[in-house]
């Protein structure tokens, strides 16, 4: 399942009782956040996408938790379940355990290879749709998108669902990512990539090598696979637009910007064109986050914006984050499901991953593994911290094979049981995400892995580890057919 682009997601949506349309005049200043996180917080059978038709100061209708639900952002990236992305890149990349470290290297190439095949990599367009209108110079006005203030304490009006395109400097390597950008202005937007982020990095180098300018496009809308794609945690110059590609079965359409050398989606709904200057910075913020509080004032890029372009009717889409569960959560744990395999490809005795909404994705990962030796617990927790934006994690307990850490209730109960608080921790210093407040220096700080499997002689386990409490099958099949005689 491929969308051409958002207003066909849209009406999949509409058709399947997935997208409530609201009529009613509503203000972007805080009214669309508390009517969202109501449906965001509630039933999941209550939980639709919602469609704002009458907007207050914009001429635009704004697009909200499009994505806030476990089978709309299935439907999104072309599957029915989540679980199928799982399946998907397990079967790409032929997950065996690989025999030594070049083998695992190779498998990993061979999943890059995939990507870059013939027939995922972007097609350059020559008509847009996003093109159809064009503002440039002082005709740029971003007051007349319907950008949303979020939260009580919120600095000013935020772009929180975007397609962030720039470039390397010196390798010209595309960087696709979903950093938030604050209206400074009628022309100018804090850019807030943060300091392990691919735009963040892309500054450095512009820094170190002297280049005046970098070009950003910002592209809003389009297809949900390429809306998605930016959030996804790949390897450093991976283009974002292949896995979108694959995940669409086909291509994704770019045209070229007016103003600036990016392509950008063709068919996206809006396009902000500009540049940043990598010496420029300027107070951004504060920012009702997803870690569920407010992130605060901090001096971040500037984006001059030197152009607007959109379609003849576009729909403003956008997201809210803040205390989960929210939109936001759909979207990671469609990257936790997509990307165990990749996992899997490192540390072949990972058997399944959570992070659950509490932990908010960095915060707590639980882990379970086929216990093989001793010390394979702490193998595997240091093994993702040195797994790319695992780094981040917090905090990771690991549990036995047949511990289903997506029962966050199971888990526990088995992580609170079998643990020796004394000697079956971890606790290391390392670099922390950036919005973390807990720790005492900026994005750095402590973290605790969580040895939570039953333990063996060879770990100094004397004891006899005792049997779970489980009832025979025999019984149990006895008991189920007598089940309805019983009334209960």
């Amino acid at each position: 399942m491929a969308f051409t682009d958002l207003s066909e997601f849209v009406a999949l949506l509409e058709k399947r009782g997935h997208l409530k349309r609201i009529k009613t005049r509503v203000s972007p200043e805080l009214e669309i956040t508390e009517i969202t996180d109501r449906v965001s917080k509630g039933p999941l059978d209550k939980n639709v996408a919602l469609l704002f038709e009458d907007v207050q100061g914009s001429e635009f209708p704004v697009l909200i938790n499009s994505l806030g639900h476990p089978q709309r952002m299935a439907w999104a990236l072309g599957v029915e379940d989540l679980e199928e992305l799982n399946h998907r890149l397990a079967a790409l990349i032929d997950l065996k355990l690989p025999q030594g470290f070049g083998a695992t290297l190779a498998r990993a190439n061979d999943l890059l290879n995939a990507l870059r095949a013939v027939g995922l990599k972007p097609n350059i367009v020559k008509r847009a749709p996003v093109q159809e209108q064009v503002f440039v110079g002082d005709d740029v006005d971003l007051r007349q998108l319907p950008i949303l203030r979020c939260w009580p304490q919120d600095g000013g009006r935020f772009i929180t669902l975007p397609t962030v395109v720039t470039r390397d400097p010196i390798t010209k390597t595309r960087n696709v990512g979903m950093y938030r950008l604050q209206v400074r202005d009628r022309r100018t937007l804090g850019m807030h990539w943060q300091l392990h982020k691919g735009g963040a990095e892309h500054t450095r180098v512009a820094q170190e090598t002297g280049v005046a300018g970098i070009p950003v496009a910002v592209s809003l809308g389009g297809d949900p696979a390429v809306m998605w794609c930016g959030s996804a945690p790949l390897p450093p110059g991976i283009d974002e637009f292949l896995l979108a590609g694959w995940l669409r079965g086909k291509p994704v359409e770019l045209a070229r910007c007016i103003t600036q050398p990016l392509e950008v989606p063709a068919n996206a709904e809006f396009v902000i064109e500009g540049y940043v200057n990598p010496d420029e910075r300027a107070p951004e913020g504060p920012f009702g986050d997803h870690t569920g509080y407010y992130t605060p004032v901090d001096d971040y890029p500037v984006l001059h914006v030197t152009a607007i372009t959109h379609r003849h009717r576009p729909v403003y889409p956008t997201t809210i984050v803040g205390i989960p569960p929210m939109e936001d959560y759909w979207m990671g744990k469609a990257t936790e499901r997509l990307f165990l395999p990749l996992m899997k490809l490192f540390m072949g005795e990972v058997v399944d991953v959570n992070m659950p909404p509490e932990g908010i994705f960095h915060n707590l990962v639980l882990v379970s593994i086929r216990k093989r030796f001793p010390g394979h617990a702490r193998k595997v927790i240091n093994g993702l911290w040195g797994m790319g934006l695992m780094m981040l994690a917090k905090c990771i307990i690991v549990f036995d094979a047949e511990v289903d850490v997506q029962n966050v209730r199971q888990a526990m109960f088995h992580a609170l049981n079998n643990v020796d608080w004394a000697r079956d921790v971890i606790i290391q210093e390392g670099p922390t995400d950036a919005l973390d407040h807990g720790s005492y220096q900026f994005a750095f700080g402590g973290r605790i892995g969580i040895d939570a499997t039953r333990k063996l002689p060879e770990e100094g386990y004397t004891r006899e580890w005792p049997d779970l409490i489980q009832m025979s099958t025999e019984i149990k099949g006895r008991v189920d057919e007598m089940w309805k005689k019983l009334g209960l």
